[in-house]
């Protein structure tokens, strides 16, 4: 039986992130010798009552970039359904960005918890702006010694490469990780750029785009990992 990995997210044919995630799906999949199969979920087809009965025939889901998506409540129905039922996920870019807001609404209880994107303007903006666009540059990150991301990397530092403007508001941070949510890789200036779930056997969201930097002779290990995790699941 094939490994099925669900991407959820809006595809455009024409974009580089939607390529590479793909791509490096494949590189993962091939480099370990795993049988893979992906299919994208649109965010708006997560809107139907039948929503666990489609998420549930994959072992893996990744919330993809491209944000803002058709439907903000069928990403973050995703991003529940693998928090809630301990299966393999893994954010980038705007999947980061949706992680963090489910986690905020559903565990944290923060239901009018919004992402600026979508409503700039409401009261409890828990994804807002970043400091400057961070489209197109690579950046360094710092990794929390100890972390799942950190021995997986088998590094302190790494150079990401990022497609994004938004991430996760600071005044939340506390909050987030004393509920669970660890933040595991920052900027230089401190700012949370990782995070992965306590407990969980694979939840890791990044605001940059690691599948960029995914090879068929090296596949990114964030991405090999969560294959590897998904297939074993």
């Amino acid at each position: 039986m094939p490994t099925t990995i669900a991407v959820i997210g809006d595809r455009d044919e024409v974009s580089r992130p939607h390529a590479a995630t793909e791509a490096s799906l494949r590189h993962a999949a091939d480099h370990a010798g795993i049988e893979l199969k992906f299919e994208w979920l649109p965010t708006e087809s997560l809107d139907a009552d039948d929503v666990e009965q489609r998420l549930s025939r994959f072992d893996g889901h990744w919330i993809a970039p491209g944000s803002p998506y058709r439907s903000l409540n069928g990403a973050l129905r995703a991003i529940r359904f693998a928090r809630e039922r301990d299966r393999p996920l893994i954010g980038t870019c705007g999947g980061f960005q949706h992680a963090v807001l489910e986690f905020a609404r559903d565990v944290l209880g923060l239901t009018d918890a919004q992402h600026a994107e979508y409503d700039p303007y409401a009261s409890v903006l828990f994804v807002t702006p970043l400091a400057c666009s961070l489209v197109g540059k690579t950046m360094p990150v710092r990794l929390k010694p100890g972390s799942r991301v950190a021995s997986i990397l088998q590094a302190d530092k790494i150079a990401a490469r990022y497609y994004c403007n938004f991430g996760l508001n600071p005044a939340f941070r506390d909050r987030l990780e004393t509920a669970g949510l660890r933040i595991v890789g920052e900027d230089e200036q401190g700012e949370a750029r990782i995070v992965e779930l306590s407990g969980h056997q694979f939840f890791v969201a990044t605001l940059f785009l690691p599948q960029f930097d995914s090879t068929p002779d090296r596949p990114h290990p964030l991405i090999a990992a969560f294959v590897r995790v998904a297939a074993d699941s």
